[in-house]
């Protein structure tokens, strides 16, 4: 249960991509990767909701849950992780080359936003990145830093029995463990089994 009145700010981004050695059944993550300069994530809900119609009412509702699409803005993101992201390689003189015929690799996304009271950090498990481009822009009176703009797509995922899409974790007086290392793993939830 969330402790805030308000969030707002974004940092400590970071991108664990898939290992190779998972399966459909059984999805894990490398460790993740840090991504310093944060601008802004975006994610809106995909999927619709049907309505039938009975009685002269709205008389059953169900809404789809196809996760999310938004754009992630950074200051600069590492070519070593775009190659990755959009399937692109990385020649002998350190050229990144984008390629026609490369896979991108699945990721989660992990992150942080600020809280009156307490952080509050995110992770978004099936993520999927699509080419996007980067305004290059002269210098005048002021600078302005071009960033890198990302479009994802956040897909549903089983995780041990379970179809998600993405968790948040607030720091509380039971999940110091947890909370203290949400950024060295992919966190996996855990569920207390109904009797």
């Amino acid at each position: 249960m969330s402790k805030n009145k308000v969030t707002f700010g974004l940092d400590k981004v970071h991108i664990a991509f898939v290992d190779p050695k998972a399966t459909d059944e059984q999805p894990a993550w490398e460790a993740p990767i840090a991504i310093p300069g944060a601008v802004r994530w975006t994610p809106e809900a995909q999927g619709e909701t049907f309505t039938f119609y009975a009685d002269n009412s709205a008389y059953f509702r169900m809404t789809a849950n196809n996760g999310y699409t938004g754009e992630l803005e950074m200051a600069n993101v590492p070519d070593s992780v775009k190659a990755r992201l959009f399937g692109w390689q990385i020649d002998d003189n350190g050229m990144l080359v984008e390629t026609t015929d490369g896979t991108p690799e699945k990721f989660a996304l992990l992150g942080q936003v600020q809280g009156d009271q307490r952080n509050r950090r995110f992770v978004y498990y099936d993520c999927q990145a699509s080419r996007s481009g980067k305004e290059q822009t002269t210098k005048n009176e002021s600078v302005a830093p071009n960033t890198d703009v990302i479009s994802i797509a956040v897909s549903p995922v089983d995780i041990d029995g379970k179809t998600l899409v993405k968790g948040d974790l607030e720091l509380s007086d039971t999940n110091g463990t947890a909370y203290n290392s949400f950024f060295a793993s992919v966190y996996k939830p855990k569920f207390t089994p109904s009797v």
